[in-house]
C-alpha cells in the first residue's frame, strides 16, 4: 500500500507540474503586456518550437478524474489580476479587433500563428471529447477565421495539426435538444460531422474538400451552429463532473466565469442570433430540398406549375399573358400530365392551347433535362416557332434548332450541357425519328408535342406524321406524347394508338355567334330550330344597279359595318377571287378610309417596294392605301410577313384570304366572312369550317365575335347540315395513294432493323392508328395479307431482300428481311418510293457526261419530280430561253434529252413525231426558272419572265433546296456517287438562301428574308456575332419598319445559332480529343 501511495503522489507531483505550467501559459496569452509580471517570459509560440508542446499534449494521458478536479477546481483564479473584463481596455480592443476580422471574413497574415495557438489549447482527452477549458478558446479561434479550415482543406498535401486535432476520431451525438432543429439542419450538422472525420483521415476526395469548403463558409458566417456544438460540450463536460460522486460540483462562482469567457470570447454579431439562426435554417432547409428533388426524375425549378418564376415573367413580357385560363391551369395539373402519359387535349380554335404545349415542354427541358420535339404542319409556323422560343432559350439556357426545308443536321448533335428543343415540320420529325433511332438516341426525347394531331387523317402528310408517332411508340417506352387537335369524332382510336388519355374542353376566350346570309337575310345558327336557322336582321344598305351586279354577295355592306374600326378576314373559293374582291372593294369604299393611318400606310407600301427590288404588286398598291390587302400562296414569304404584320398592328384592317391563313399563323378578326362554302370545286368540311370561324374574336380587344357564311338558296341543305353534323373522322393514310404509306414505313423499319421478320413487322403495324382501324380498311383480307402484298413491290424493285414461304401448314415462314445498298439510300434520304429508281438512273446517267462549266445540269438533277405536275410550260418561253443561253450551257439540253428540234416545233406549234420523255421535259424547264434565280437572285424578275406566280417560284425554290439536301444523303450512302458529295453540299447551301454571298450569314437567323438581310448589311451588322450582340433599341432606330417586337425576336434568333454552333464546335473539339475506350 505504501508503494501504491508513493507513486499515487508522485503522480499528483508531476500533474501538478504540468498543470502549474499549463496555468502559466494561459497567463502569457491572456494577460496584456502591461499587466505581466515578467514581461520577458517565453511565448507560447517559443514553447511550442522547445518542446513544450509534448509536455501540454501528455496531459492527454492523464485520467479523467484528475483532469475533471484540477479543471474544476473554485480554488484557482482562472483570471489571475483582473476583477473586471469591462475595465480593461486592452481587452475590449481586442474584442473589437477580432470582431472585425470576423465581419471581413478574410484571410490574415496571422492565421499560421493563431492555428499554432490553437495547437497549445487543444487538449484531447482519452474520451475524445474536448476539454472544458479550451473549449471557449477553439470557438474564438473558429469564429474569428473560419478561412484556416478551408485553407487547410484545399491543400491537403499540407499537414494542419490544430486541424488534425480538432477533427476527433468519434464526435459526440448531440444533446436531446437537437431533436428539436429541422431535418434540414440535422443533415446539416451529419454532414459536417463526416467531413471532419475524412479530413482527419486525410480521405477528403476533391468533391469532398469543395463540400467542406462550403461547410465552413456557413459556418464561418453563421456562428451559431458553432456556440451550439460549444455550448452541448460544455453541458457534457458539466454533466460528466456532476455526475460523479468524487468531484466537486461546479461553484456559482466557477459557472459565472466561465460564463464570462465564453461572453467574452464570443464574436459579436452584425444581427441577432435568432435572426442569423432562422436565416441558416432556412438556407439550409432549401439546400436539403434542392439535393432531395435531384434525386428524383421531376425537379420542382419553381412557383409556375415548377418552373422558375422568369418563365412566368417573359410569357408576359414576349407573349402579353398575365394569367392562365382556367382550363389551361386544370390541363397543366392533370394527373395523368403529372405521370408522363401520353395527352390529346381538344378545344376551339383561339382556346390557348399552344401556351399549354410550350409550358410542358419548358417543363421537359428545364426541370427533367431531357430534349423535346415539337412538330408544326407548315415550315411559316416553323420559323414564327422559332423566333417566338428563341428567348425563352436565350433567358433559360436551352437550344432552339430549326428544322424546315433545307435546315436541320441528322443525327442532331449531342450536346454535352444543354438540351435541345427540335421544332421540326412534319417530314423533318419523321427524319430525325430515325436518325435517333438508328444512333441508339431516341430515349433522349423525353417529350413530343403535335400541333394539328387531326392531320393524321390528311393524305401523305399524314402518313409520314403517323410513321414518325409510331415509331417512336415502339422504340421508347419514355418518351411521352401531347396532341393537340381540333374536336373529333373518333378521337377514342387516337387515345388508342397514342395509348392516351383525353381532355376536352368549349371554352373560348370570346364568345363566337354564328351566322348565314342568304339573299340580303341574315339568320342566326340555331340548332333547336326545325332547319338550323332563326331569322336575325336584313342587311341595311343601299345598292344601286351597278352594284348589285358587281356585288351580288353584298360583301361591302358586311365589311362596312365592321371596318376600319374593328377588323375583318373575308375568305375567299380561289386564290384570283381574293384578289378581285380587294379591288371591288376598294372601288365603293368612302375615300375617308385613306386618311385612317395614312402615313404608317404609307410606310408599308414601302417596305413592299423593298421587298420587291423597287417593283410592288399593282392590285396592293391600290389596295393598301384603303387598308386592305389579299393574302394567299401567290405571295413571297417576305410580302406575306410584312402583311401579317400590319394588319396585326392594325393597319390594314380587312383581308381577303384563302383557306391556307385559318390552318397558318393566328390572325384574329372581329368578324369572319366566308364568301362561299366551298374550297375550288369542294364543299367545305366540318373541320376546314370550324377551322375558320374560330378567327373570329380577338381576345382583350373583342367582346365577341362573329362568322357570317354567304350561301345561295341551292346550298341551304348542305349548308344546314355542314353547322349541325359532328366533325369528321380521323383515319388512317397510310393507305392512300396505292398502300403507298405502308410501303414507305416497311423500308424504313427493315432499315433501321426495327422489324425485320414478319411477325415483327405485324407486331409493329398493331400498334399503329392503320392496326387499330384495320377492321375499317380491311374487311376482306388479313393483315398479314395486307403486309405480304406490300413487301413484294420493294422486293422487285430491289429495295429489300429475303424470301418468304409458307409451310403445307399455311403458317407463315419468313427469313430475316434486310435492305439493299438501293434500300439504304432511300429510306436514309427520305426520298419518295415513286421517284427513287428514277433518281438513282438520272445520276449514272449523269456520270457520263455532267456538265460541271455552269450549274444547270446539278439544278436539273436536284429539281423535285413531284412539283413537274404544278407547272405547264409556256413553249414560246423555253424556245427564247433556250437561244439566251451560251452554247456550253445549250450543250445541258442535249445532256438531259431535251433537244432543240423538239423546242423549235412546240414553239410554231407543229406535231412532233420523235418520242421525248415529258417528265424531263417539263422537269428541264424548271430547272431553267432555278437556274434563273441562281443567276439573277430576283424573285420578281425572274416571276415575270416565265410568266409564272411570284409566290410559286419561291415555292419551287424552296422545294428544290429541301431536294437537293435528300439527294446529297443519297449520294452519301451509296459509293459510285461519291463524286457528288462535295457538288451537292455547296449547291445546296446557295439554293437554301439564293441571295450574294456576303448575305448567307444573315439569311440563316430564323425570320430573316432577303430584303431584311440587305438592310442589316448595309447599317454594319455583317456577321452572325454582330447581330447576336446588337441592342434591339438600336436596331429599331437603325432599320426601317422594324418594330421592337421584331427587333427582339431577330436578336434572339442569330443569339441562339451562335449558340448552336459553339456547342457544336466544342461537341466537335471534345469528340477529337476523347481518349477511345478500346485503346489495345
Amino acid at each position: 500500500m505504501d508503494l501504491d501511495q508513493a507513486e499515487e503522489s508522485e503522480d499528483v507531483n508531476e500533474w501538478a507540474c504540468i498543470r502549474k505550467r499549463v496555468r502559466e501559459v494561459r497567463r502569457t496569452v491572456e494577460t496584456p503586456p502591461s499587466k505581466r509580471k515578467n514581461n520577458n517570459r517565453t511565448s507560447v509560440y517559443e514553447i511550442t518550437l522547445k518542446g513544450e508542446k509534448e509536455e501540454i499534449q501528455s496531459a492527454a494521458s492523464v485520467p479523467m478524474d484528475h483532469m475533471d478536479q484540477v479543471e474544476c477546481d473554485s480554488q484557482e483564479d482562472l483570471f489571475g489580476d483582473y476583477d473586471s473584463f469591462g475595465d480593461d481596455s486592452w481587452l475590449r480592443a481586442q474584442f473589437e479587433d477580432v470582431e472585425k476580422k470576423h465581419s471581413v471574413c478574410t484571410s490574415s497574415p496571422k492565421r499560421n500563428e493563431r492555428e499554432e495557438e490553437a495547437v497549445d489549447c487543444l487538449t484531447i482527452q482519452n474520451s475524445d471529447t474536448l476539454s472544458l477549458q479550451n473549449e471557449t478558446k477553439i470557438h474564438k479561434l473558429l469564429t474569428e477565421d473560419a478561412e484556416s479550415l478551408k485553407d487547410s482543406c484545399t491543400i491537403p498535401v499540407q499537414s494542419n495539426i490544430a486541424n488534425e486535432q480538432f477533427c476527433s476520431k468519434t464526435l459526440p451525438e448531440f444533446p436531446a435538444e437537437a431533436d428539436e432543429l429541422p431535418n434540414s439542419q440535422l443533415a446539416l450538422m451529419e454532414g459536417f460531422n463526416s467531413l471532419l472525420v475524412k479530413h482527419e483521415s486525410k480521405e477528403l476526395e476533391p468533391e469532398d474538400i469543395l463540400s467542406f469548403n462550403c461547410f465552413v463558409n456557413n459556418l464561418s458566417g453563421s456562428p451559431s451552429v458553432l456556440n451550439t456544438r460549444m455550448q452541448y460540450l460544455n453541458v457534457q463536460n458539466q454533466s460528466k463532473t456532476t455526475s460523479s460522486g468524487t468531484h466537486k460540483r461546479l461553484s456559482l462562482k466557477d459557472q459565472i466565469k466561465n460564463a464570462m469567457t465564453e461572453n467574452a470570447n464570443s464574436p459579436i454579431p452584425h444581427s441577432s442570433r435568432s435572426k442569423q439562426l432562422k436565416e441558416l435554417v432556412l438556407s439550409e432547409e432549401i439546400n436539403v430540398a434542392m439535393k432531395t428533388i435531384q434525386a428524383t426524375s421531376d425537379i420542382d425549378m419553381g412557383p409556375f406549375y415548377g418552373l422558375p418564376s422568369k418563365v412566368k415573367d417573359l410569357i408576359f413580357l414576349l407573349k402579353g399573358i398575365k394569367e392562365l385560363y382556367e382550363w389551361q391551369h386544370v390541363c397543366l395539373t392533370l394527373r395523368c400530365v403529372q405521370e408522363r402519359k401520353n395527352l390529346i387535349y381538344s378545344l376551339p380554335t383561339s382556346g390557348g392551347k399552344t401556351l399549354v404545349a410550350e409550358i410542358l415542354i419548358m417543363q421537359e427541358i428545364l426541370c427533367r433535362k431531357r430534349d423535346a420535339l415539337f412538330i408544326l404542319p407548315y415550315v411559316a409556323i416553323v420559323q414564327e416557332k422559332v423566333r417566338d422560343l428563341s428567348a425563352f432559350g436565350i433567358e433559360c439556357n436551352f437550344l432552339v434548332e430549326e428544322y424546315a426545308g433545307s435546315k436541320g443536321r441528322f443525327p442532331p448533335f449531342k450536346h454535352r450541357k444543354k438540351n435541345s428543343l427540335y421544332i421540326a415540320t412534319i417530314e423533318k420529325a419523321h427524319s430525325l425519328v430515325n436518325s435517333l433511332i438508328e444512333t441508339e438516341r431516341i430515349n433522349s426525347l423525353g417529350l413530343v408535342v403535335v400541333d394539328e394531331l387531326h392531320m393524321l387523317g390528311e393524305g401523305s402528310r399524314g402518313a409520314v406524321l403517323e410513321m414518325a408517332l409510331s415509331k417512336i411508340l415502339y422504340t421508347s417506352k419514355t418518351t411521352q406524347i401531347i396532341g393537340m387537335s381540333a374536336t373529333l369524332n373518333n378521337v377514342s382510336d387516337l387515345q388508342h394508338f397514342l395509348k392516351a388519355e383525353h381532355y376536352t374542353s368549349n371554352f373560348r376566350p370570346i364568345q363566337l355567334k354564328e351566322y348565314v346570309k342568304i339573299r340580303d337575310g341574315i339568320y342566326e345558327v340555331d340548332n333547336k330550330s326545325e332547319d338550323g336557322f332563326t331569322f336575325a336582321r336584313l342587311l341595311n344598305y343601299k345598292y344601286s344597279s351597278d352594284m348589285k351586279k358587281i356585288d351580288p354577295d353584298h360583301l361591302i355592306a358586311l365589311v362596312t359595318e365592321i371596318i376600319p374600326q374593328h377588323s375583318c378576314l373575308l375568305f375567299c373559293p380561289t386564290k384570283k377571287n381574293c384578289e378581285n374582291v380587294s379591288k371591288m372593294l376598294c372601288k365603293y369604299l368612302s375615300k375617308s378610309f385613306l386618311s385612317v393611318k395614312a402615313k404608317e400606310k404609307c410606310a408599308l407600301i414601302a417596305e413592299l417596294k423593298d421587298i420587291g427590288n423597287g417593283v410592288i404588286c399593282p392590285v396592293l398598291r391600290g389596295t393598301v392605301p384603303y387598308g386592305l390587302a389579299y393574302h394567299h400562296s401567290g405571295l413571297t414569304n417576305d410580302e406575306r410577313k410584312v402583311i401579317e404584320q400590319a394588319y396585326s398592328e392594325g393597319i390594314l384592317c380587312l383581308l381577303t384570304c384563302t383557306s391556307t391563313l385559318a390552318a397558318g399563323v393566328n390572325l384574329p378578326a372581329r368578324r369572319v366572312i366566308l364568301r362561299s362554302p366551298y374550297v375550288a370545286r369542294d364543299f367545305l368540311k366540318r373541320n376546314q369550317y370550324k377551322q375558320m370561324i374560330g378567327r373570329a374574336g380577338r381576345a382583350g380587344i373583342d367582346t365577341e365575335g362573329e362568322s357570317i357564311l354567304i350561301t345561295q338558296e341551292q346550298d341551304k341543305k348542305l349548308v344546314a347540315d355542314l353547322i349541325s353534323k359532328p366533325m369528321e373522322c380521323c383515319y388512317s393514310s397510310l393507305i392512300h395513294s396505292s398502300e403507298k404509306g405502308i410501303k414507305d414505313l416497311l423500308l424504313s423499319l427493315i432499315g433501321l432493323k426495327v422489324a425485320q421478320t414478319l411477325d415483327k413487322i405485324v407486331e409493329f403495324m398493331d400498334g399503329t392508328l392503320l392496326g387499330v382501324q384495320q377492321q375499317h380498311h380491311f374487311n376482306e383480307k388479313s393483315f398479314l395479307e395486307v403486309m405480304e402484298q406490300a413487301l413484294q413491290p420493294l422486293m422487285e424493285k430491289g429495295l429489300i431482300k429475303g424470301r418468304m414461304s409458307r409451310s403445307s401448314e399455311g403458317e407463315e415462314m419468313c427469313c430475316q428481311l434486310e435492305v439493299t445498298k438501293l434500300g439504304h439510300a432511300t429510306y436514309k434520304a427520305s426520298v419518295d418510293l415513286d421517284y427513287c429508281d428514277t433518281l438513282n438512273m438520272d445520276l449514272k446517267k449523269s456520270l457520263e457526261g455532267l456538265v460541271l462549266d455552269n450549274y444547270l445540269h446539278l439544278i436539273y438533277l436536284v429539281t423535285p419530280y413531284d412539283m413537274v405536275s404544278h407547272c405547264t410550260p409556256d413553249w414560246m418561253i423555253y424556245f427564247r430561253q433556250f437561244h439566251q443561253l451560251d452554247v456550253i450551257e445549250q450543250n445541258v439540253f442535249a445532256a438531259v434529252g431535251v433537244p432543240e428540234s423538239f423546242l423549235t416545233k412546240k414553239a410554231s406549234g407543229q406535231a412532233v413525231k420523235k418520242t421525248v420523255n415529258g417528265l424531263v421535259v417539263k422537269r428541264f424547264y424548271m430547272s431553267l426558272v432555278l437556274y434563273s434565280l441562281f443567276k439573277e437572285m430576283n424573285m420578281w424578275s425572274v416571276a415575270q419572265k416565265f410568266n409564272l406566280p411570284r409566290g410559286f417560284t419561291q415555292n419551287l425554290l424552296s422545294s428544290t433546296a429541301a431536294f437537293s439536301s435528300s439527294v446529297l444523303h443519297f449520294c452519301e450512302e451509296l459509293e459510285e456517287f461519291w463524286a457528288y458529295r462535295a457538288l451537292f453540299t455547296d449547291l445546296t447551301q446557295k439554293l437554301s438562301y439564293c441571295v450574294k454571298p456576303e448575305l448567307i450569314p444573315l439569311m440563316e437567323v430564323s425570320g430573316v428574308r432577303e430584303a431584311r438581310a440587305r438592310q442589316l448589311y448595309n447599317a454594319g451588322y455583317r456577321s452572325l456575332s454582330y447581330l447576336a450582340n446588337a441592342i434591339p433599341d438600336m436596331l429599331v432606330k437603325t432599320i426601317e419598319h422594324l418594330s421592337r417586337r421584331q427587333a427582339i425576336q431577330i436578336v434572339s434568333s442569330a443569339k441562339m445559332l451562335l449558340n448552336e454552333k459553339a456547342e457544336a464546335l466544342l461537341e466537335a473539339v471534345e469528340e477529337l480529343v476523347r481518349l477511345p475506350t478500346d485503346i489495345p
